[in-house]
């Protein structure tokens, strides 16, 4: 069983936790702190398993346009269904929240994220040369336009 619910201050250190068993260069514990205190531009999901965050997901939300920051998901918790769940919950309140487009970039080598993203509607829009580093690789922009209604 699990929790999906919106992030608040006492998961900074559980975040920063998951980001560093995730990425190569995981965020600064500031940053996530201004991010998860920042309400009225930034979304921060985290997915809780017997009471320990063990993935979390964030995006920015900038005129109307919504940016897909981190997805991240403990190596053990991986396969589960947790990263989709995580990006179904940004997807549904940035539209919600007036965006037109969300975009996120992802490394060209990650066939699994790619598929995950291609499987909810986003398109490649273009490609970010050495944009990721340790170890350096472009990223694949990709977007999702929200339905005219």
């Amino acid at each position: 069983m699990f929790v999906l619910r919106r992030a608040v201050e006492a998961d900074i250190e559980s975040i920063y936790q998951v980001d560093k068993a995730v990425f190569t260069i995981p965020w600064l514990v500031e940053s996530i702190r201004d991010d998860i205190e920042d309400k009225d531009n930034r979304i921060y999901y985290v997915i809780d398993v017997d009471d320990q965050v063990i993935a979390y997901a964030g995006a920015w939300l900038v005129a109307d346009e919504g940016q897909i920051t981190n997805i991240a998901v403990l190596p053990n918790y991986r396969r589960q269904g947790y990263g989709a769940i995580l990006t179904r919950k940004l997807i549904k309140e940035c539209f919600a929240q007036g965006m037109q487009e969300i975009f996120l970039e992802v490394r060209v080598s990650n066939q699994a994220a790619q598929t995950l993203y291609r499987r909810l509607g986003f398109t490649v829009k273009g490609l970010r040369k050495q944009y990721y580093s340790k170890p350096t690789e472009d990223a694949y922009i990709m977007s999702l336009v929200k339905e005219k209604e």
